[in-house]
């Protein structure tokens, strides 16, 4: 059971499957922190934690039912002659879930909220078991694409595991950190949105078969993210400045 300790070929294996497994979480973050921006700033904390729990929790169940998830890529119907497997069903309508998430929640943010009646101002604020709710579907399709990507990697369950307890356990100690960043940056918040767009496009083309680099998905969100963070420190020098005079 513990003979890949002294395999070199699966520690490097951990080592690359962590990191890309992190990189991979990083989509995870920034939806839940965009969900959870719509509770009571007390409540936040908690939520981001039990939804991180969650996806621990789905990763692990999935990896401990690798027989089930082997029979997710034999197809179950064809449509127009393409064959549709069960793992590609859940990446198109996750796909879906993210566009059109992404699409209200950036519709929410352009709304001038403070020019809506009271009690639309007040239905703003979602409930805490509705928003659990949506980052569970959300955990549910990052956790598939996450637990598929290990089972490609990696030849050892051990591996899997540990690569996955250690990615979630980075998020969740950085969660807090990222969501409170990207709450104070409102364009931050919107380039975040753009790139579930981007993601949500690329997760139902996989499920096309239409099968998109994520290095050059990764290297498009680095690119813009660095662009934004030259933004932000412009803005910044800029306000400097003007409380200066």
């Amino acid at each position: 059971m513990l003979e890949w300790i002294t395999s070199p070929e699966a520690w490097i294996a951990l080592a690359t499957l962590t990191a890309l497994e992190i990189v991979l979480g990083i989509d995870n973050i920034i939806f839940l922190s965009i969900l959870v921006d719509r509770l009571p700033e007390k409540q936040r904390p908690r939520a981001r934690l039990i939804g991180l729990g969650l996806a621990m929790v789905m990763r692990l169940g999935l990896l401990a039912s690798l027989a089930w998830l082997t029979k997710l890529t034999a197809d179950l119907f064809v449509v127009l002659g393409q064959g549709i497997s069960g793992r590609d069903l859940v990446l198109i309508v996750g796909g879906l879930f993210l566009l059109a998430k992404s699409v209200l929640e950036i519709h929410h943010s352009i709304e001038d909220d403070e020019a809506a009646p009271a009690s639309v101002r007040k239905g703003a604020t979602a409930s805490f078991f509705a928003i659990l709710a949506q980052i569970a579907v959300l955990d549910l399709v990052f956790s598939l694409d996450s637990v598929i990507t290990a089972v490609g990697m990696a030849n050892h369950l051990e591996v899997m595991v540990i690569a996955v307890v250690i990615a979630v356990g980075f998020m969740m100690v950085f969660a807090n950190a990222i969501g409170r960043f990207i709450t104070e940056h409102p364009t931050l918040k919107m380039l975040a949105l753009s790139f579930l767009v981007l993601v949500g496009t690329a997760l139902i083309a996989d499920g096309l078969e239409f099968h998109i680099p994520k290095g050059y998905i990764y290297f498009a969100m680095a690119f813009s993210f660095a662009v934004e963070m030259l933004n932000l420190r412009v803005r910044a020098g800029r306000k400097k400045a003007a409380q200066a005079r």
